[in-house]
């Protein structure tokens, strides 16, 4: 019986080379054939303007945070700076109204109620004279009116200058005060907006990847949101099979798969993602004369193991189902 099972693998192995069909280690026919893709990077500038310069090359591996480009910021900057003014008056005048009257100011009110206080001091003391000399029948009523008069206006003068020396220590009305809080608000609101805008001009890598390509020139002129620098996030290279519906049932959401394509390494894995939920008839890309015209799901899945570099977007590879629980699996 085992003589009969060798033929047959042998006879099976013999017929999928005569398709052109690839052999596993053990006899058994790939699963699926497919390609390695690429999710792209595009990275672009909110707003037009000339490359200034650029700092990474085809072909390089950048680093997360690393500066890719950047577009002239002359006006950038410089409204970056008028907002930077701004909201410094607007901080300046709202401190201004918390605090008061300046020292000097102080000063001044502080002078004009010792001057208060003299004349008063002087106006009682007439008022006392001026009553005991009525009261004696030497001076005329008149008088005596004319010091009490004095009296209560210095009275009054007094009570002012006590008066202006308070209101100088008070800040200013609360609605005041919250209006001078809103200005500030917006002003950091705007000088915000305006670092951000800055910051767009000039972006850097989100993440460590490959840089695809390089599409402007420094000097060029680069329109609003046009891809400047490609990049190739190493998590962002996937497999795209194509599942003959007789399979699909094999095939689940995390499920393990075994990789093998031209001049790569043993030991590939990858575990699927998406299963298209509609079929499709094979493209023309993936040349396989047994699979030509049969119905095909689209299956998407991720590397888990690579030969220390990701697989370059293009390159055939054909896949078998591995021996794995898929992730999450229960036991």
């Amino acid at each position: 019986m085992s003589g009969f099972l060798g033929n047959l693998l042998d006879g099976l192995a013999a017929i999928a080379l005569a398709v052109g069909l690839p052999i596993a280690a053990g006899g058994t026919p790939p699963l699926a054939h497919g390609y390695v893709e690429g999710e792209y990077l595009r990275i672009a500038a909110p707003s037009a303007g000339m490359l200034e310069s650029m700092s990474v090359a085809r072909g390089a591996q950048v680093a997360a945070g690393a500066p890719l480009f950047a577009i002239d910021r002359a006006t950038a900057r410089a409204e970056r700076d008028r907002l930077a003014a701004a909201l410094a008056q607007a901080r300046a005048q709202r401190a201004d109204l918390a605090t008061g009257k300046r020292a000097q100011e102080v000063a001044v009110l502080t002078a004009q109620k010792v001057r208060a206080e003299a004349a008063l001091r002087y106006s009682t003391a007439e008022l006392a004279r001026q009553q005991e000399l009525v009261a004696r029948k030497v001076s005329s009523p008149d008088k005596l009116d004319q010091a009490r008069a004095a009296f209560d206006r210095d009275r009054g003068q007094l009570a002012e200058a006590d008066a202006q020396l308070a209101v100088a220590a008070l800040p200013a009305r609360p609605e005041q005060l919250r209006a001078a809080d809103e200005t500030v608000t917006q002003a950091e609101a705007a000088l915000a907006q305006a670092e951000r805008r800055l910051a767009d001009l000039a972006p850097v890598a989100p993440t460590a990847a490959l840089v695809e390509d390089t599409l402007y020139n420094p000097g060029e002129w680069v329109p609003a949101g046009s891809p400047v620098v490609s990049l190739l996030p190493p998590e962002r290279v996937k497999l795209v099979l194509f599942v003959p519906e007789t399979t699909l049932a094999g095939v689940v959401p995390g499920g393990g798969l075994t990789v093998r394509c031209d001049a790569c390494p043993p030991g590939l894995s990858a575990r699927v993602t998406r299963i298209a939920s509609q079929a499709e008839y094979t493209p023309p890309v993936i040349y396989s004369v047994g699979s030509r015209e049969k119905l095909v799901f689209r299956v998407e899945a991720r590397m888990e193991t690579t030969s220390g570099r990701p697989l370059n977007p293009g390159l055939p590879v054909d896949v078998w189902l591995a021996d794995v629980r898929p992730a999450g699996a229960g036991q």
